[in-house]
């Protein structure tokens, strides 16, 4: 079985046509995550002689120099330089989830083309840092997997439209539960079978040292900060729509409240890259991108599926590679994850009580 990868990468063109060297901006993320032109060179195995000329190739371009390389202290990235670096990082963390999922597919294609593939396991979900983790993990299992990103309503319209075998989909803990679930109620059945994955929590993210004192949802009407939201149909801005209502909030007088990212990711690329103030998603990225997170929401990620699909091989071999202690650990390393009852199978009326 294949694992496919596919990376974004992108090119500047100068006026007069000329490519500058692709490897520039690769070069400028490779200094600024090791702080030497050394460790970039020897993470992208060039020579120093080599690196060097494509950094002066990018100053006689934009006419302005990339780096500051200063004895004894390493070298450090200009102005321009880090907003190169950004836009590389808020381009990953857009284009991601469509790569992954582009990749999975013609994973399957070339599973078919090379053996009469069985088992395929169709996951349509909506994005999450737990499912990210899966599709590596099922790969080393020898779970042929057909991942396909969607909100939570289009994966739950997917399965009961036969297009998946499991819909990922999520639900807050608490007050919101019971609205929340009003969303869905046209496509999650009394039938259907529940696989909880993981608890996480959502929240604000904000740049470090949280320079405009957001300290709730009230500060995002102020005025004075920027907000990225997520798109519509998602089920983090529905989460979001619900705790603004709560508190009397409204959404028109959210600076950047129509401004949306498809990825908890690339919300926080872009306040990471100082676009925007604060946005809302959960944990992780917010770690990963070294910003401060302020927690306002607790819920459940699950896997629905037909009873009938939850005794076959293929979901027998899925549930126990979700209860292994391996896949469960590396969850719970997740930031603002817990995975510890990934693999409980529930009916919908055993997880959701005020359904019955």
């Amino acid at each position: 079985m294949f694992k496919l990868s596919i990376k974004p990468q992108w090119q500047l063109v100068r006026g007069d046509a000329r490519h500058l060297l692709p490897r520039v901006v690769e070069l400028l993320v490779g200094i600024d995550e090791t702080g030497t032109l050394v460790g970039a060179c020897e993470r992208m195995n060039l020579s120093y002689r080599y690196a060097w000329g494509i950094l002066q190739e990018g100053h006689q371009a934009f006419g302005v120099p990339l780096v500051d390389s200063r004895r004894g202290r390493g070298a450090a990235l200009t102005p321009l330089g880090e907003k190169l670096v950004w836009a590389d990082r808020r381009i990953a963390a857009r284009l991601s989830p469509v790569l992954d999922s582009l990749a999975s597919e013609l994973e399957v294609e070339l599973e078919r083309a090379l053996s009469d593939a069985q088992g395929i396991l169709r996951l349509q979900a909506s994005h999450g840092f737990a499912v990210e983790l899966l599709r590596d993990w099922f790969a080393r299992q020898q779970i042929p997997l057909d991942l396909k990103y969607r909100s939570s309503l289009e994966a739950l319209a997917a399965l009961n439209a036969g297009a998946c075998d499991l819909a990922g989909f999520h639900v807050p803990l608490g007050e919101f539960q019971r609205e929340a679930l009003q969303q869905y109620s046209q496509w999650l059945q009394p039938t259907h079978r529940l696989v909880l994955l993981a608890t996480r929590r959502q929240g604000l993210m904000v740049a470090p040292g949280n320079p405009k004192r957001v300290r709730g949802l009230a500060d995002l009407v102020r005025g004075d900060v920027r907000f990225v939201n997520r798109q519509t149909g998602s089920g983090t801005r529905m989460l979001l729509d619900l705790l603004l209502r709560k508190e009397q909030l409204q959404a028109q007088h959210i600076e950047g409240y129509d401004t949306s990212e498809y990825t908890h990711a690339a919300v926080a690329a872009f306040v990471a890259s100082g676009m925007a103030d604060a946005g809302f998603g959960v944990e992780t990225p917010a770690k990963r991108f070294g910003l401060e997170f302020l927690p306002l929401a607790s819920e459940r990620y699950f896997f629905a599926c037909s009873a009938e699909f939850l005794s076959s091989a293929t979901m027998t071999r899925v549930l126990a590679s979700l209860r292994s202690p391996e896949l469960k650990a590396a969850i719970n390393a997740l930031a603002g994850y817990d995975g510890m009852q990934a693999g409980t199978v529930m009916t919908v009326s055993e997880a959701f009580p005020e359904r019955r």
